[in-house]
């Protein structure tokens, strides 16, 4: 046997890969149309696909292989790349908007826009609900930018404009992972690379309704076996896709319920209404004959199902009936479906067309006959291929293996990613996520770990994910790697010296156990149950239990808050000397003398006769944020920590927008670290 001579780079091939059956396609082009060199159709010998996803990967890739192998034979040449495109089956579209703002006025560049758009496009990705890490279930098959605005004003373009606030609003399309991989499973049992992919109602509107002709409102309606797709234009462009689940399979199950035949035998009647009588053998081996009319009488009840829901998905789509509406696919042969159509969107009957009468724009053949509204799809994505939508030598590499492509236009490293499965996760990383307990009352953060950077690299140099690429491309990925979240021991966080008592939600604990976001840690200094902080009232000061040992700065992580917090502190305290301020108001002049003379006067001993032991209690005066801060002495002459100047910061803990800055004499700190008289203490925000 000779061998047959490879695939050269100017010969087009195309398949279809329908639920009913799979079409190919082959040609080149010549003068800026596609010549239809040849064509191939084989049904599948058993219902190997449902609704247009694929069901029997082994079944669908052998017809594929007949079909390639018939085109081989005709063009006598090896076909090793093909042009598909995917159903349009759970479809899914959603937006997404994101803002970014700028210290200053900035010029705008396309890298700038790259990133506005990305964030938009992540922004549309989480609106589609994906599920956890590590389990994505769609593909980006491309977006549309809805509309830019620049410092609140709307604006068509960014691109050399100068700015500070940016916003980009998107339409994002994505398709299940299944439908994607299950196809291209097939090609790689039929021995086929996937040159490019593209989707199927953008592929049939390419040779449906050329470029020129989308400035009217036009709707194309591509009705397969399984499923019905939808696209629309309008003002040039194509502003949106949807798709049905209903198509021509309901004609033929109606067939087959209604006179008792198997799905082949269905088939071929719904081709035969038009005859004067119709003979048939039903699953009882009987032979009948009954006539056309009875056959058209079937159908038309499921079919202006079919209509009708067509119609309902078009208006949702479009806000309303299009300017005119194109039938494509083989479930648009059906008779007496045009009028239904026209019907169902109550438009004038001369608005609704089969497809085909356009095709000549866009390909020509010598030898067959085009003018077929089921060669929309096949036609149209090597129409796309051959004009240069999507190129079959389009090939870009992807950690050395061939990337998945939805082609219609330039494609950045982005949009191919996450056409590939990755996320935005992937690409941007995800911090740990933060612990944050109440320790004595007080609220403590520890900060999760970051993550680790993806590296991308663009023919063996870093690059950003808005570069655009192109043909012959190779692109290396390596996802960021989220980073840890927050851990922490009860021993973590007191410290391993630490011998008092504790108790984590109001039960004893030891210091080994794993600490929970909302955990409430009370400590003691005696080993035991702690008692129950105490809030203060006016003229009482609450005792607080001693804080923990000293602790390194590796466990401990900046705290944060809210101005709205602030506020509430600022306020506590404008209370408490308003008070103070009152009591005074009471005292005798004589009683001021002496409180001023007993301020200025050193503190005396105090006893403690609990324990009968005398020991000296004297303030602790130290400078916190660059003012001196006189500290009262503490029951029995405890020691004081940083945590007990949390609250003289200023600073609310229980709300933080920031990172806070914990500092004793220059030099970075934990919460538990023990003052010592004239520390100089830095409690203050991070700087952003």
């Amino acid at each position: 046997m000779t061998k047959r001579k490879p695939q050269d780079s100017g010969l087009i091939f195309a398949l279809d890969i329908g639920t009913r059956s799979i079409i190919g396609v082959a040609g080149r082009v010549v003068d800026e149309r596609f010549q239809v060199l040849a064509i191939e159709k084989e049904e599948h010998g058993k219902r190997a696909m449902l609704d247009g996803q694929i069901e029997d990967i082994a079944q669908v890739a052998k017809v594929a292989r007949r079909v390639t192998g018939r085109l081989e034979e005709k063009l006598d040449c090896a076909l090793e790349r093909v042009c598909v495109a995917a159903a349009g089956r759970a479809l899914r579209t959603e937006q997404g908007s994101y803002t970014l703002e700028f210290p200053e006025i900035t010029r705008i560049t396309n890298d700038i826009i790259g990133r506005l758009e990305s964030g938009a496009v992540s922004e549309a990705e989480a609106a589609l609900g994906q599920v956890q890490e590590g389990e994505r279930r769609f593909y980006l098959v491309g977006y549309t930018v809805a509309g830019y605005h620049l410092d609140r004003y709307p604006m068509s373009t960014l691109r050399n404009h100068n700015g500070q606030v940016l916003e980009a609003t998107v339409v994002a399309t994505f398709l299940p992972r299944e439908v994607v991989e299950s196809l291209y499973a097939v090609m790689e049992a039929a021995g086929l690379e996937v040159a490019s992919l593209t989707l199927e109602p953008i592929a049939a509107l390419n040779a449906a309704i050329p470029a020129d002709l989308r400035l009217l409102n036009l709707v194309l309606t591509d009705i397969g076996a399984g499923t019905s797709d939808i696209a629309v234009c309008r003002d040039g462009a194509v502003v949106g896709y949807t798709m049905a689940t209903i198509a021509g399979d309901e004609i033929t199950e109606e067939l087959m319920r209604r006179f008792l035949v198997p799905f082949a035998t269905a088939e071929r009647m719904k081709t035969q209404m038009e005859e004067k009588s119709v003979t048939y053998r039903d699953v009882l081996g009987l032979e009948q004959t009954i006539p056309g009319d009875l056959i058209r009488e079937t159908v038309r009840q499921p079919a202006g199902t079919l209509a009708r829901e067509i119609a309902q998905r078009i208006v949702a789509l479009n806000g309303g009936a299009p300017s005119a509406l194109f039938l494509a696919g083989g479930g648009s042969k059906l008779d007496g479906l045009r009028e239904l159509m026209a019907e169902a969107l109550d438009m004038d009957e001369s608005r609704v067309a089969l497809a085909g009468n356009n095709y000549e724009i866009t390909a020509f053949s010598e030898d067959y006959d085009l003018n077929d509204p089921e060669l929309a799809t096949p036609l149209g994505i090597a129409v796309s291929a051959g004009l240069g939508l999507i190129s079959d030598s389009y090939r870009i590499m992807l950690n050395g293996k061939p990337a998945k492509l939805f082609r219609s236009g330039a494609l950045t490293v982005m949009e191919l990613l996450m056409m590939n499965g990755y996320s935005s996760i992937d690409l941007l990383g995800r911090t740990g996520k933060n612990l944050s307990v109440t320790v004595d009352g007080q609220r403590i953060l520890f900060r999760g770990e970051p993550s680790t950077p993806c590296v991308l690299l663009l023919n063996g140099k870093e690059t950003s994910p808005s570069t655009v690429v192109y043909a012959g491309d190779n692109i290396e990925f390596t996802p960021a790697v989220s980073g840890a979240s927050a851990r922490r021991t009860v021993k973590d966080l007191l410290g391993v010296d630490f011998t008092g008592g504790v108790t984590v939600n109001g039960r004893l604990t030891d210091l080994d156990t794993l600490l929970n976001t909302g955990d409430r840690v009370v400590t003691s200094a005696r080993p035991g149950r702690p008692q129950t902080v105490q809030t203060e009232t006016p003229g009482v000061k609450a005792s607080r239990p001693e804080a923990p040992k000293a602790q390194t700065p590796e466990t401990a992580s900046p705290l944060r808050t809210t101005p709205a917090e602030e506020k509430r502190s600022e306020a506590a305290k404008a209370a408490s000397t308003e008070e103070k301020r009152s009591e005074a108001a009471k005292t005798a002049p004589q009683e001021e003398k002496r409180s001023e003379a007993a301020k200025a006067a050193p503190p005396k001993e105090e006893t403690a006769p609990q324990s009968g032991v005398w020991e000296k209690a004297r303030p602790l005066q130290v400078v916190l944020n660059g003012k001196a801060l006189i500290l009262p002495a503490k029951p029995e002459g405890a020691p004081y920590y940083v945590m007990d100047l949390l609250e003289h910061s200023g600073i609310d803990f229980e709300h933080l927008d920031r990172g806070v800055e914990l500092q004793v004499n220059g030099q970075e700190c934990a919460f538990s670290q023990e003052l010592r008289p004239q520390d100089d203490v830095v409690i203050r925000y991070l700087e952003m």
